[in-house]
């Protein structure tokens, strides 16, 4: 590089550690910047130096001076935080240290969702009407879709069905806005309710030369994230990816782009019209899937523009190999509206090949906690084919030995096996129409031989650990003695496993089937029981285990003996279903509600997410306040019902 040499990544997670990855390969000294929250987290030891900043990743003071005090003559931003924010970029440029993007013209221009439009418009692209204010939502028709106009990543966004919904959702949508981008402007547009996420993936260096490096389609969501990409599209011919990637192209010039941005169109499944939605001026969290299949390394060409060396490669050299599908992995519960989740990540075990590739942001032991976006992971897989790289991606899910905590990986590998997937049907209404399965059910065979498993691999443990008679073989007894037994909680259920240890050294469980141990360790267990045989990876922390089996991975809690009453909730109690901040509470003590009443106001993972009432009734009791750092079932408050 001929401009710099140490480049500080103002960002976080697994893109901070993918922009690292690149920069060391290229001879680049690295500097992160964290905050306390993310003292253990991989990328800052990923890094050559780290720095921690006491205030937030949205501190562009704090985050300069960290370049300053670290001589690191250029910034990369990532994706999400300052990104997109071009005072950012002009103060990064103004103390004379280069900017890994765009210039903050173009920031400004297309990082505002509504100054982008227009631009579209001067290029002569199609776009839905859009207004600013409620009043003026009526003139478009419902369903609706409010945007933030600074942002992404569904950040910001709400579909309104009726006028009942909207100023509650436009209340939320800019609160989500200024916590994740620090500007609360929204835009209200017509929702397409069978429609397609397809995006252009352009680059372009300061020396005039503009490329596009083909489409992804985003469109499988939820609460408007995307959770699943692939490129190329299913759904696109020939004739409308020239139009696409030209028309792309072109905007890029009218406006002087430089370095990566996504050019991002919604497609009607229906009536196959396209519509300009927005440019993302920085790179995405799906470059990866474009990246796989052109060999083009995105991050290495964006460092090389801003060190002012022109693009050495032109449209016809850009060449595009098979399939990818990436799918990102959340800290979620899909099964309760995909609310965030918290724990330990006990598990953190995966392969990564040339044909499967791991982004990740975590490590073993981590705390996951609420204070970031839920995305841990994200999870790509290449083939010559879209059906080959579909079921090369759910493989690597069901084999990876990876949790803790409710996570969305079960829910993944439902949707990549989905019929419906593979037949490319892939609109964003993808989740609501199909209602894939949220987690894996196994049948009652499986069970018994995880919970045997478990079993012994748990007694084999607290032999290895034993201080006293520890070379006294396992389960081993002299006279004849009940079954030993272990209780678990698996999917919900209370079961009981009750065996015995039999003189040959193999066991028998109730109905007499027999279990024997071929091999265990720390890690794993080769049991065959009631003759199969298969060997399963098992984790723990405290009271709660990790297991692996054929389809994935389950969360067993180990239900100890004796249990404390004070878990049981009160009858009438509302409780968090998920952990976060509490911002708002909408009653007060006295209070007569309604079921389906607003009562508060939860911020998780920069969203917002309103508090319900079940039930008609009185509030009697109020346990929390504004400001409050909950946990999932923390008791909210409790309301009297109205019958009693």
């Amino acid at each position: 590089m001929n401009n710099f040499s140490t480049l500080l990544v103002a960002n976080r997670g697994e893109i901070a550690s993918r922009v690292i990855r690149t920069a060391k390969k290229m001879g680049l000294n690295t500097v992160a910047i964290y905050t306390e929250a993310d003292r253990h987290s991989p990328y800052v030891i990923d890094a050559d130096l780290s720095v921690k900043i006491e205030s937030s990743y949205l501190d562009s003071d704090a985050i300069i001076s960290a370049a300053k005090t670290t001589g690191a003559g250029a910034i990369h931003p990532g994706y999400g935080f300052l990104s997109e924010n071009h005072d950012f970029a002009t103060k990064i440029q103004d103390e004379g240290i280069i900017w890994v993007g765009p210039n903050s013209d173009s920031i400004q221009i297309m990082g505002d969702k509504i100054e982008a439009k227009k631009h579209a418009i001067k290029a002569e692209m199609p776009i839905l009407e859009s207004v600013n204010d409620a009043a003026s939502a009526k003139d478009i028709g419902y369903p609706l879709m409010i945007k933030a106009a600074a942002g992404g990543g569904g950040k910001g966004m709400r579909i309104v069905y009726d006028e009942s919904q909207l100023d509650e959702s436009i209340k939320l949508a800019k609160q989500e806005a200024m916590n994740a981008f620090g500007d609360d402007r929204i835009f209200i547009e017509r929702y397409i309710e069978r429609s397609r996420h397809i995006e252009v993936q352009i680059i372009a260096d300061k020396h005039g030369n503009v490329l596009h490096l083909g489409e992804r389609e985003c469109s499988i969501q939820r609460r408007h994230q995307k959770i699943i990409e692939e490129s190329p599209s299913p759904r696109i011919d020939s004739e409308q990816r020239d139009k696409l990637t030209q028309a792309s192209l072109s905007l890029a010039k009218q406006i002087n782009y430089v370095s990566a941005g996504t050019i991002e169109f919604l497609y009607d499944d229906d009536s196959g019209e396209i519509w300009f939605l927005e440019m993302n001026t920085r790179l995405q969290v799906e470059h990866p899937v474009t990246e796989m299949v052109t060999g083009i390394d995105i991050v290495e060409m964006q460092l090389r523009i801003a060190d002012d060396q022109p693009i050495t490669i032109s449209q016809s050299e850009v060449s595009f190999q098979g399939h990818s599908i990436e799918a990102r992995i959340y800290a979620e519960d899909p099964a309760n509206d995909f609310l965030p989740s918290n724990g330990r990540l006990i598990a953190d075990r995966n392969r990564d090949d040339k044909n499967i590739r791991w982004d990740t942001g975590v490590s073993k032991g981590m705390m996951i906690g609420t204070d970031f976006d839920p995305m841990l992971a994200k999870v790509i897989s290449h083939d010559e084919s879209r059906e080959l790289a579909a079921a090369k991606l759910r493989k690597e899910l069901e084999n990876c030995h990876f949790g803790g905590f409710v996570n969305n990986i079960d829910f993944l590998i439902n949707i990549l096996g989905n019929e419906s997937f593979l037949n490319g049907d892939t609109t964003t209404d993808f989740i609501a129409r199909y209602n894939p399965p949220r987690s894996i059910e196994i049948d009652s065979n499986e069970k018994n031989f995880l919970l045997m498993a478990t079993t012994l691999w748990l007694q084999h443990k607290n032999r290895s650990n034993a201080v006293v008679l520890g070379h006294i073989p396992s389960g081993w007894h002299n006279a004849r003695l009940p079954y030993q037994q272990n209780s678990f909680e698996l999917d919900e259920t209370e079961l009981t496993v009750r065996y015995k240890r039999q003189r040959d050294g193999s066991f028998i469980d109730e109905k007499n089937q027999v279990a024997l141990i071929n091999h265990v360790s720390n890690e794993s267990i080769d049991i065959e029981f009631n003759k199969l045989r298969r060997r399963v990876n098992i984790t723990q922390y405290e009271n709660l285990l990790l297991v692996q089996h054929d389809k994935g991975n389950k969360l067993i809690k180990l239900i100890p003996r004796f249990k404390n009453e004070q878990e049981l909730i009160q009858k009438g109690s509302l409780v968090s279903p998920m952990p976060g901040k509490v911002t708002e509470i909408n009653v007060k003590t006295g209070d007569k509600v309604e079921k389906g009443q607003n009562l508060l106001v939860m911020e998780a993972m920069k969203m917002n997410h309103s508090i319900s009432s079940n039930q008609d009734g009185i509030v009697e009791e109020i346990y929390v306040q504004e400001g409050d750092q909950l946990e999932t079932g923390t008791s909210l408050l409790f309301i009297k019902s109205g019958d009693e």
